[in-house]
């Protein structure tokens, strides 16, 4: 009786958890989501690669954008300083100063992205004893731009500008000091015309073409509108101007103030100063093969060499073998100088050019 009531109602297998033979029921185990389920490491670095692309394409086009916008805000060009000379020298309308009126001719050649102003101190100093030129070559200052930036033109541009100012004649023969870079144009002016020039001096230069400059994939790497960003900003921080200016120049030289920042800064902000400057970096820094700079030796010119006894563009021996290579006298080293001599060390450069110019002098009697 008890066993009908308490079974009564139920179905087979329900009620007391008892089944076939009194066995309890087994239950099935639960079923992992989906998403809990383990993932074999390739698929994680494929989700994580696919994630950093579109990070870094956001990045990209964000950059760009702002590239873009900044390039247009700064797209205003300086002016040239009012008052400056010119004259049509070969074919580029070039800029240059005169200091003094009396005495032997100087024609001042100065380097790679520098300006008739990087001789504002030692001109006046020669300017006691000497008629001083100085011109900005192409590329440079506030000439025109007008390429191709190399050594060849740069001669072709002075040999020009000593016609457009009467130089080159009997009594009128210039001594030639190339600064840097400029030192390979005043070497290849000599050799074109070694009867128009009283003497060659090279300062801080070796006039070699070394190959000196960005690597080729330079151009491929900085690239518009980037590379117009990052000169524009480097140019409107004064920290980045005087630091590379001390780098080269040393303790010795005066600290740039506003007017110094000025005339490192302004010659690239005139028009079309960017193109031409990477243009000119494309083409490395000029300079001649070692065969034809050796030619010099073979002038018969008053010749000097003269460098900053802490120069650290060039190795210890590089005023040694220039010397040697273009058959000039024992190089002239400036104490604690670098590379920028004529600013930090204007009195010891106005010596030397002083010993050649009496040195050309005696020879062309």
């Amino acid at each position: 009786m008890t066993a009908d009531l308490r079974h009564a109602g139920a179905e087979p297998g329900e009620g007391d958890g008892e089944g076939d033979g009194g066995a309890p029921a087994a239950s099935a185990p639960p079923s992992l989501p989906a998403e809990r389920t383990h993932r074999p490491p390739r698929s994680r670095l494929r989700r994580w690669l696919r994630r950093a692309a579109l990070g870094c394409a956001v990045v990209f086009v964000a950059v760009t954008a702002a590239s873009f916008v900044y390039n247009g805000v700064t797209a205003g060009r300086a002016a040239p300083p009012r008052g400056l000379r010119y004259v049509q020298a070969a074919d580029i309308r070039t800029r240059y100063e005169t200091w003094g009126t009396a005495g032997p001719p100087v024609v001042l050649v100065h380097g790679a992205f520098e300006s008739v102003d990087t001789w504002s101190r030692l001109a006046p100093l020669l300017a006691r004893d000497h008629r001083v030129y100085a011109l900005d070559l192409t590329g440079n200052g506030y000439s025109e731009r007008h390429g191709p930036y190399t050594a060849d033109h740069f001669a072709r541009q002075l040999l020009g500008f000593l016609d457009a100012v009467h130089l080159g004649g009997p009594g009128e023969r210039p001594l030639l000091v190339g600064h840097s870079s400029g030192a390979a144009v005043v070497t290849e002016a000599a050799l074109r015309a070694p009867g128009r020039l009283g003497g060659v001096m090279l300062l801080d230069g070796d006039a070699l073409d070394t190959g000196a400059g960005p690597p080729p994939a330079f151009k491929y790497v900085l690239i518009d509108p980037y590379r117009t960003s990052l000169l524009r900003l480097g140019l409107g921080v004064d920290a980045v101007i005087r630091s590379l200016y001390d780098a080269q120049c040393g303790p010795a030289c005066p600290r740039l103030d506003a007017a110094g920042l000025d005339q490192w800064r302004r010659p690239l902000r005139v028009p079309g100063a960017e193109s031409a400057l990477w243009s000119m970096l494309a083409a490395g820094v000029p300079g001649l093969p070692e065969d034809r700079v050796a030619r010099l030796a073979g002038v018969h010119l008053p010749k000097s060499v003269v460098f900053g006894a802490q120069d650290d563009v060039f190795g210890k021996q590089t005023p040694r073998e220039t010397a040697r290579r273009i058959g000039a006298p024992p190089a002239t080293l400036i104490p604690g100088a670098r590379h920028l001599t004529m600013i930090s060390s204007p009195e010891a450069v106005a010596a030397a050019v002083d010993r050649l110019t009496a040195a050309s002098v005696a020879a062309s009697r």
